[in-house]
């Protein structure tokens, strides 16, 4: 009896869990000087950008507090 298997749309994939290759791949370059001074700024301007928008965005968000009694007794005072 033979099992048969419905075709698979895009059976190449299917297959590639098979596939074994003997070619290593090369290397990574190792990173220039200039590689990395620019990923260092990139990563403390990311930084920085969220940092400042938390010092911006918390006192906007914070509630105001209830007036004083003395707003309150000058608002009182001038009705």
């Amino acid at each position: 009896m033979s099992l048969r298997r419905e075709p698979i749309p895009f059976a190449f994939v299917a297959e590639a869990d098979k596939f074994r290759s003997n070619v290593t791949p090369p290397p990574p370059e190792p990173l220039s000087a200039g590689q990395i001074v620019e990923r260092c700024l990139l990563g403390l301007t990311i930084v920085a950008a969220l940092v400042g928008s938390l010092v911006l965005g918390i006192p906007a968000l914070t509630v105001p507090d209830a007036p004083t009694e003395t707003q309150q007794s000058q608002v009182a005072h001038d009705r």
